[in-house]
């Protein structure tokens, strides 16, 4: 029997340690395959830098914001589409505000682009809407929960980021008519230009 009978018998090599040239390709790889932000960017970079150790001088570090930076200027990644695109596809998938604010943070999205695709009411009371009907929640149950259930439920919806009054709204609404009703109060632009 050889090496070539028992895969599981070969050692796997180190990987190579990581040169700056290879470090810049690697990054272009990441932002060609992934939409990302610059920290997000950052962030592999030093997680590839930890598991494969720096090739060149120790002195001469590699400086990973400068990459990022360097990405952004030339318009490989922009914070701002990232943070419209991922708030808007949160929100079609049920989360609420809180949520997404929350998944912005964690991916670096500066302060202020935050503040900027922070969702307006209409599309805020569409995503308590989305998730309701999706869960089959409040109006949208097939049966009339218990407590219990009734308990679990408005739960879930808080913690997908949903605020209490709109939780509330959406569960006692009398009929799922009327939680579209509800939703659509707001309505005073399309539905694409509140979630994108």
């Amino acid at each position: 029997m050889t090496e070539r009978d028992h895969p599981q018998s070969r050692k796997k090599r180190p990987p190579r340690p990581l040169d700056q040239q290879r470090l810049q390709e690697l990054g272009l790889a990441y932002v060609a395959r992934f939409a990302t932000t610059a920290a997000k960017l950052e962030t592999y970079l030093q997680r590839k830098l930890r598991e494969r150790g720096w090739n060149e001088d120790e002195s001469e570090q590699p400086d990973t914001r400068a990459i990022a930076g360097r990405f952004v200027e030339l318009g490989y990644i922009d914070d701002a589409a990232y943070a419209r695109s991922r708030s808007g596809g949160l929100l079609r998938r049920g989360y609420g505000p809180r949520r997404v604010a929350q998944a912005l943070n964690a991916a670096g999205v500066d302060e202020q682009i935050r503040a900027e695709v922070q969702p307006g009411d209409h599309a805020i009371r569409q995503a308590a809407l989305a998730m309701a009907r999706k869960r089959r929640f409040g109006p949208f149950a097939f049966d009339t929960p218990d407590r219990e259930k009734r308990e679990k439920q408005i739960a879930a919806m808080l913690r997908a980021g949903h605020g209490f009054d709109c939780v509330r709204a959406i569960m006692d609404a009398a009929s799922g008519a009327a939680a579209e009703n509800w939703a659509n109060e707001f309505a005073g632009g399309s539905e694409e230009e509140e979630f994108s």
